[in-house]
């Protein structure tokens, strides 16, 4: 359409937009098509330009006027524009501006909540109108009786002073001094500025607890900053300092300190003093070494020293008893202390250092170890004894010099990843590497048994065996229970491995009593030949074997009668009365019995485990067909339940008398249904059902608030329950792997509390497999695009 017909149609009322073409003279060109040049229209206030011309030029055949070729064009003067009254986005921000953005609607919603929000407004200044926030303001001084009456919610005594104050996110550079008016606050929020410095005058704020003052230009702090008496949580990382101040130790109240990604050199000694702080992180700073007093912060549970220049790890960390997560990987260290006295400690992270070894003590003093990061190291080989880690869930030995695998890593009943690429590994071959953590673990089991068989149990390679008597006996006494042990007599070791019974006595324990894992295997020359000799021999040995009890009231061996009295006391009591398993219940508070076939547990088990407080339990990889009875007796205690790798087939009501559990583990059993009550459980946070024989989700776990990590693949689920997964708003993680589901509601893509979902090995056409590759992200993108509108 050329520019005479569009501007035909348009209505010649005065309310058009566009201008009548009558208003041109002949000699002017309206045509946007043959003709270029500057044309305002003006729309109301904004001014839009149009191409056309106004000089004098002729008329073509179409009415349009053109400039003949090669005639002289007549310049003229530039056509006057509009002037702009807006600002230009990035600008110098005024005193007026940013105290204008403390409006009265945000000035009384603080007084009513004693809470600002003043967060990414670009602000350079902070409004002083704010620190007379706490001051009756002009109105409510002249307001009268009456009229304060009538609007009683905003007379001065319904005020709450202000308590939480955010001015993160903005480019303050610098804090008033007056900042000392507001004495009620507890919450700084001060983050994500360009803050050079603080007024001395924050030391006045008596009753903070919490401040923020990450990724800003600061360097140092006031010296009245550190007399804060309440101050609990603070934050200093992504700034500019070059040391901590020792005057730190005088906040004697700090539980969190964050002062990573900074230029920090130097701990200061003093350090040693904040014995309530639970976190500090030092990340991505240049320390090269820690202060001796460091151990002395007994409530300390996490650690972290990743990315700084560190060269060792003071060897008494053991005085850190609470410690549960350390990081420092990224550093220069060479040798790992032994962490004697860390039973907590669950995550432990080293990669990318210069590790030459694993030592043995090390192994047994870390019981409760979890995460076991050791990657981009120097390590040519891994002792025998990394079965003591027996709660060991993840191995990562990336990239180091390990050649030979212990056969003991077979042993470890909770290992789901090992991982051991790029290492010159040639005792196993490439395609059982590329299998993953279930192959290779696999083929070290078969070649501990036909390591066995061969050699009777005699080799000093069998499975956890001490290379050296150095250390030995106090490894032996903290092996675990599925785990043989280390039996020097006469100058010789002597082993067995677990079910592998090599002598006829151990057979017949072994088929008797449904478990026997000795925790030595003697030879021939040392037994007694006599029957009731060699149970006098077993019952009076100080290394009887924890794990055995009998599970049947009469036994006979050779047409003899074992009395019942042998086997009560000379197991069961030691077993659970031995002063040794006495403490270590105590300092472990964990019960774990695993790799015993065990059909049933007695209840006495769970009285002794009560009575010391245990709150982990872990019978996994047994023969389980229920739960024990005798688990009630510890419903207010266990926060912890492991029974995977059994073959239970239901799961009893008494469960949700466990109130203060958090984590479930089901996984690997024949279970088709939960108790309809299971919702009662809102401490619940991760439930494992994998490998079950479920249809559906179970009713009960929509009802569980609480529950962030639910992995359910593995089954027979047909079908996706989005408004029951409506109802869990903390879900973040849902795995419906490997099931029978043949379609994906895609309402499911507004379950934005779901940041990691696997849907692989279903049936369902959409998504396809390429979209599920790319992640949660990209699954629930596809699926929001497809929910009818």
């Amino acid at each position: 359409m050329d520019g005479n017909t569009m501007l035909n149609n348009r209505n010649d009322s005065d309310n058009s937009i566009f201008p009548n073409p009558s208003q041109f003279d002949d000699n002017y060109c309206v045509s946007s098509a043959d003709c270029s040049g500057d044309f305002n229209l003006d729309f109301g206030n904004s001014s839009y330009t149009q191409y056309a011309c106004r000089r004098p030029c002729e008329m073509n055949e179409r009415g349009c006027s053109k400039i003949p070729r090669g005639s002289a064009k007549i310049r003229q003067g530039p056509t006057p524009r509009q002037k702009y009254s807006l600002q230009p986005v990035f600008h110098e921000r005024s005193k007026h501006e940013d105290d204008s953005l403390l409006s009265n609607n945000l000035w009384k919603l603080a007084r009513k909540t004693g809470t600002l929000n003043l967060t990414n407004k670009g602000m350079a200044r902070v409004p002083e109108r704010l620190y007379d926030i706490n001051e009756a303001d002009a109105d409510s001084k002249r307001a009268d009786l009456v009229k304060l009456s009538i609007n009683e919610e905003d007379a001065w005594w319904n005020q709450v002073p202000i308590n939480n104050l955010d001015l993160s996110s903005n480019a303050l550079t610098h804090i008033s001094p007056k900042i000392e008016n507001l004495l009620t606050l507890t919450v700084l929020q001060l983050h994500d500025n360009a803050l050079v410095s603080l007024p001395p005058e924050i030391g006045k704020l008596e009753k903070l607890v919490r401040l923020n003052l990450s990724h800003n230009k600061l360097s140092e702090l006031p010296a009245e900053f550190y007399s804060l008496p309440e101050l609990r949580h603070l934050n200093i990382s992504h700034n500019e300092f070059l040391e901590l101040n020792p005057d730190i130790s005088n906040l004697h109240m700090l539980e969190f300190l964050d002062a990573g990604n900074n230029n920090i050199n130097t701990v200061p000694g003093g350090i040693g003093f904040l014995v309530r702080l639970t976190a500090l992180l030092l990340a991505n700073n240049h320390i090269k070494e820690l202060p001796t007093d460091i151990v002395n912060m007994r409530s300390l549970q996490k650690l972290d020293l990743m990315k700084n220049d560190l060269i060792a790890l003071p060897e008494d960390m053991g005085l850190m008893r609470k410690l549960e997560c350390l990081y420092v990987q990224h550093n220069d260290i060479k040798e790992l202390p032994t962490f004697e006295g860390n039973e907590m400690l669950s995550e432990l992270h080293a990669s990318n250092n210069f590790i030459e070894s694993v030592p043995q003590d090390l192994c047994a003093n870390l019981p409760h170890l979890k995460i076991f990061d050791l990657r981009d190291n120097k390590i040519t080989q891994l002792p025998d004894e990394i079965c003591l880690m027996r709660n060991l869930n993840r191995l990562d030995l990336t990239n180091n010099s390990i050649s030979v695998l212990p056969v003991t890593l077979s042993s470890l009943a909770h290992l789901i990843s090992l991982q051991v690429d790029g290492n010159p590994i040639k005792t196993i071959r490439r395609d059982i590497l590329q299998c993953g953590t279930a192959r290779i673990l696999k083929t070290l089991h078969d070649r501990a048994q036909a390591k066995i068989r061969e050699e009777g149990g005699a080799d000093e390679e069998a499975p956890c065996s001490s290379r050296s008597s150095t250390g030995s006996q106090g490894a032996m006494n903290n092996l675990p229970n599925n785990m043989t042990d280390s039996y020097q007599q006469k100058g010789s070791y002597m082993h067995s491995y677990p079910c592998q019974c090599q002598c006829q006595y151990q057979q017949f324990m072994q088929q008797q009593y449904g478990a026997y894992s000795p925790l030595f295997n003697p030879s021939p020359q040392y037994m007694p030949q006599d029957f009731e000799q060699r149970h006098q021999f077993l019952y009076d040995n100080p290394y009887m074997p924890h794990s055995l009890f009998p599970l049947r009231q009469e036994t006979y061996f050779n047409g003899k009668h074992i009395p019942d009295c042998v086997p009560m006391r000379g197991v069961q009591q030691r077993t659970f009365e031995q002063p040794h398993l006495v403490y270590k219940l105590r300092h472990t508070r964990t019960l774990a019995v695993n790799l015993e076939n065990l059909t049933n547990v007695p209840e006495h088990v769970f009285q002794l485990a009560s009575s010391e407080n245990v709150h982990v339990v872990d019978f996994a990889r047994n023969q389980l067909g229920s739960l024990p009875q005798g688990l009630q007796l510890m419903s207010n205690l266990v926060t912890e339940l492991v029974l995977a790798h059994n073959v239970i087939a239901s799961v009893p009501t008494f469960i949700t008398q466990f109130t203060r559990i958090t984590f479930l583990n089901l996984s690997n059993n024949q279970i088709r249904d939960l108790p309809n009550e299971f919702g009662v459980l809102n401490t619940l946070r991760e439930l494992n059902i994998a490998n079950n024989r479920f249809e559906f989700l179970p009713k009960g776990l929509y009802e569980l608030q609480g529950l962030e990590i639910l992995i359910a693949s593995e089954n027979h689920i047909k079908a996706l329950n989005v408004d029951g997964l409506k109802g869990m708003p903390r879900l973040s993680t849902l795995d419906l792997r490997n099931n029978d589901i043949e379609f994906i509601p895609p309402i499911l893509g507004n379950l934005t509390n779901i940041t990691h979902l696997e849907l692989v090995g279903n049936p369902f056409r959409q998504p396809r497999h390429q979209i599920l590759m790319k992640g949660t992200d990209a699954i629930m993108s596809y699926l929001r695009d497809r929910i009818p509108i």
